[in-house]
């Protein structure tokens, strides 16, 4: 696959505020890309830069080769399209929103009625074109953002935090959508996420960000399944577990943290430790497991999040514990906030920090 777009020792500065730092990048055509990365991370930015609507401080773009000017920049801009986390829609209908672009770049009306019924389509919109746009729920509303980015089909598609902020059966909605335009369709995006499952999922690649900086890159599986100091970091948002280590005789450790409890970890360290577990590597049952994992705790669900294919379920433990598991299990168990559960994790699945 040929680089469409190249980002060269971007440095931005806001004052004296640091945005990004020496960010090197390209962008391949057909792939999915995500940026990853907490908030305040730089992720915006480096869309807006990307989409030419922001320039940087210092370092350059590549755009299929040639450097992004003055000149040129115009141009450029034709060839992407952003997606604004926060929507911002005309107070018109929603056929009028999604058509908006076409009509600016002088499409007919037949093609444009084409693109935009193609563009419902994708998004699970049909039948919307009369209703306001501005009555629609925040989740259907950032569809249609999405729908009216779609129409003009341009060459990167750039998309700041697509599901930030919304319902769970949107946010399923436009992931199925997502994943049909980069498997069937091949586009090219760029995907904006401080969602550690989207970008597991939804793309081919991984770009890390932390701090402004591009911490690693690499296909996702490299990134989450041996995580790197820096990944761990940013892990921190669930499942962190900090306390005293004690290196037990068969070799592993067992960590103290609040409240009494106790986790055994892999691990040959003593003193003050950070450790972090995946959610999707504690397995959660209504009864205790015949295991060798040596981690085991009873507790009670406080708070279920649905995610469409998977679900998220905080359980109090003596410790509040984030457990994933498919939708699938979540119905067979038929579990509910209150229901008392049992997680079950090995040693070796305990990370340090």
């Amino acid at each position: 696959m040929k680089t469409i777009m190249e980002l060269k020792n971007i440095d931005k500065t806001y004052g004296n505020i640091t945005a990004l730092k020496q960010v090197n990048l390209g962008i391949l055509e057909g792939e999915v890309l995500s940026i990853l990365g907490p908030n305040g991370s730089g992720k915006t930015t480096l869309l807006r830069i990307m989409a030419c609507i922001e320039k940087p401080t210092s370092g350059e773009m590549r755009f299929n080769g040639v450097k992004v000017d003055q000149g040129n920049i115009n141009k450029v801009r034709l060839k992407t399209t952003m997606v604004f986390q926060k929507t911002a829609l005309f107070n018109t209908s929603v056929y009028k929103n999604i058509a908006y672009g076409l009509h600016l770049r002088e499409y007919s009306k037949k093609e444009t009625d084409k693109k935009v019924k193609e563009a419902l389509k994708t998004v699970q919109l049909e039948g919307y074109e009369k209703r306001p746009a501005k009555k629609l729920s925040g989740g259907e509303q950032q569809r249609v953002a999405l729908a009216r980015a779609l129409t003009l089909d341009t060459d990167v598609l750039l998309l700041d935090e697509p599901t930030a902020n919304i319902d769970p059966k949107n946010v399923s909605i436009i992931e199925e959508a997502l994943t049909w335009l980069g498997k069937e369709k091949k586009t090219t995006m760029v995907i904006a996420t401080h969602n550690m499952f989207q970008a597991e999922t939804l793309t081919t690649r991984v770009a890390l960000l932390l701090g402004g900086k591009i911490a690693q890159i690499g296909a996702p599986k490299e990134i989450f399944r041996g995580p790197p100091e820096s990944l761990a970091s940013f892990a921190r948002l669930e499942n962190v577990f900090s306390g005293t280590s004690r290196i037990l005789q068969e070799g592993t450790s067992v960590i103290n943290v609040e409240n009494g409890v106790q986790i055994e970890a892999a691990l040959r360290k003593s003193g003050k430790v950070t450790v972090f577990v995946r959610p999707e590597d504690i397995i959660l049952s209504k009864k205790t497991v015949a295991s060798s994992a040596r981690n085991v705790f009873k507790g009670k669900i406080v708070e279920i999040s649905d995610f469409g294919p998977v679900v998220k379920l905080k359980v109090d433990a003596g410790k509040e514990i984030i457990v994933q598991i498919t939708k699938r299990s979540f119905i067979e168990m038929k579990l509910n906030v209150g229901s008392t559960v049992f997680l079950t994790f090995k040693a070796s699945s305990v990370h340090l920090i």
